[in-house]
């Protein structure tokens, strides 16, 4: 069973370990110390709910209808311009972390934000449910669950670290200048991944 968790654990980390919304989300939110451990968890339990319906079969179904991603795609490129707009919108302004700033939104709001930015972005459902539901399955039946294993383990894993990671460097980086340059790159990849996911639907219409 050492094969399968290890061929899981790998696939799962170079499907997670990517610059993509999701991460740069959860990196924002550790820099600011915003309920770093609930969002990691939030995430990787997210990650692991998926994986398993994946492996046990459903990204077969998912990918067999076309219309699943159409809404996917549009709703979660509107909310990952939106999420842009906010981020860029900051960046006009004096940010600074403080004892007081940390934590500003409440943990209700956090976990709303977060589980929008993991359910709402169909390369979530594309990386977990299709792509490593669909490696999974191919595994003898005996054999899922430790691959299934070893993709949610790396999920655990890399969120945990990059949140609580940043957690930590937070107070090394708290000059205004420092947070102009995140929210600007957090803006940038929020609209980078919305074109990506918008831009064949749009191409689409025009033609």
């Amino acid at each position: 069973m050492l094969l399968p968790y290890a061929t899981g654990l790998g696939l799962g980390a170079s499907a997670i370990i990517a610059i993509g919304a999701q991460n740069a989300f959860v990196l924002s939110q550790g820099l600011r110390r915003n309920y770093p451990v609930l969002i990691a968890l939030v995430c990787a339990l997210c990650d692991a709910v998926l994986i398993a319906a994946g492996v046990a079969g459903l990204g077969t179904l998912v990918a067999s209808y076309p219309p699943l991603t159409k809404v996917a795609a549009w709703g979660g490129g509107a909310f990952l311009i939106w999420y842009g707009c906010s981020a860029f919108i900051r960046v006009f302004q004096d940010e600074k972390l403080t004892e007081t700033s940390n934590s500003t939104k409440g943990w209700r709001a956090i976990l709303t934000a977060t589980l929008a930015i993991t359910l709402l972005n169909p390369h979530v459902y594309i990386d977990t449910v299709v792509v490593l539901g669909g490696i999974g399955g191919q595994f003898p039946a005996t054999e899922r669950l430790a691959f299934a294993l070893g993709a949610i383990s790396a999920s655990f894993i890399w969120f945990f670290t990059i949140a609580l990671g940043a957690a930590w460097l937070a107070p090394y980086i708290a000059r205004p200048i420092t947070w102009k340059i995140i929210d600007t790159v957090t803006a940038g990849v929020m609209w980078m991944v919305a074109w990506h996911l918008l831009a064949p639907e749009i191409r689409l219409l025009l033609t």
